[in-house]
């Protein structure tokens, strides 16, 4: 299938998928969490489908890179306040678990974009 737009984009759709996972989990938690770690969970969240359509949308390949490094620092401050979430028991284990495994469905899609898109760059 030819890319047509970022919307085409795998990596995109499952960080949308990630997202969407977050702000219906995040709800749930203490009321007093509702401008903290809530709110830092939805904005990494949102943040790794949001640079994989703004560097498609981008002139060039390098730009794309970068906004592709931007989304995997998002990923990773993403799962860590998952972690982070479970250890202050505001969901259950196998919740923990299910996006766990969207994060590094995620991160292995997103490793691979990179690595194809470095070898468009030319040669130094």
């Amino acid at each position: 299938m030819e890319i047509q737009s970022f919307r085409d984009l795998k990596v995109w759709q499952a960080g949308m998928q990630l997202a969407t996972a977050i702000y219906t989990l995040t709800p749930d938690f203490p009321k007093f969490e509702a401008f903290g770690l809530s709110s830092q969970m939805q904005r990494a969240a949102v943040s790794i489908p949001s640079n994989i359509a703004e560097g498609h949308a981008r002139d060039s390949t390098k730009e794309f890179l970068r906004f592709i490094s931007i989304a995997m620092g998002s990923l990773a401050e993403i799962e860590t306040q998952i972690i982070l979430a479970h250890q202050l028991n505001y969901f259950a284990e196998s919740e923990l678990i299910k996006l766990l495994e969207k994060t590094g469905g995620i991160g292995r899609m997103l490793r691979g974009l990179q690595h194809s898109l470095k070898a468009k760059l030319p040669n130094p």
